[in-house]
């Protein structure tokens, strides 16, 4: 169950990086209110995750699941580059990942 928690908590990790484009220097109420839960559930749900799993190897896959979920949203949704080079490195960063969770 531990790394159900923190899958999860790194898709909220996606939604308060997300939504802190929008923040507006914390002018646009919903927006803010959207990032603050967004960091409070995916903070929760990394300490409910350590707990279980190694805490390096917890942050490893946390903060990879978030940055590659980050990357993919701002290719999506805002129009970022998708060169090549770009795609393979996120690759090598879900191939850590996968890693990471073998070996812990």
């Amino acid at each position: 169950m531990a790394w159900f928690w923190l899958i999860l908590g790194g898709v909220f990790e996606v939604g308060f990086t997300t939504s802190l484009r929008f923040v507006d220097g914390f002018r646009n109420a919903p927006w803010t209110i959207a990032f603050l839960a967004s960091v409070a559930i995916s903070m929760g749900l990394l300490e409910l995750a350590s707990r279980s799993i190694p805490m390096g190897t917890a942050y490893a896959v946390w903060g990879g699941i978030g940055a590659v979920g980050t990357v993919i949203v701002g290719i999506l949704w805002f129009g970022e580059p998708a060169a090549t080079v770009r795609i393979l490195l996120i690759f090598a960063i879900v191939a850590a990942i996968a890693g990471l969770k073998l070996t812990a």
